[in-house]
């Protein structure tokens, strides 16, 4: 299995970004797909997530702002993120969680840096 996060960048702050997550050796339709973001000073958070049956859910942070969506077909997951701002500045990880049996996987990471 292998998540490979790809999208991430410099940005002006009001600018968007679109992440890409390309998923291979796993089935999308079986897993729960994720965006989550880490700082140097910050734990890894949720950011955004995504089930089987496309429902979805986000941090408050970003709601309204970030949306996620999938293409079971390209085995890919999308973060949309609009109205960007210095806060959301992090390493951002895709990550694959199995709705039978547990396991769970991530992605190497992709740096979205916002400036004010």
């Amino acid at each position: 299995v292998q998540l490979l996060e790809s999208g991430g960048g410099l940005v002006q702050g009001g600018g968007s970004l679109r992440l890409s997550c390309a998923a291979s050796g796993l089935r999308l339709s079986m897993y729960d797909m994720a965006w989550y973001r880490q700082t140097p000073v910050k734990e890894r958070e949720l950011v955004a997530w995504i089930n089987n049956l496309v429902a979805t859910k986000y941090a408050d942070a970003v709601k309204g702002r970030f949306t996620i969506s999938k293409d079971n077909a390209k085995s890919t997951v999308y973060l949309q993120m609009n109205s960007l701002r210095p806060e959301d500045t992090a390493v951002y990880y895709c990550k694959a969680a199995a709705r039978i049996g547990g396991k769970f996987y991530w992605g190497q990471g992709t740096q979205v840096t916002v400036s004010s």
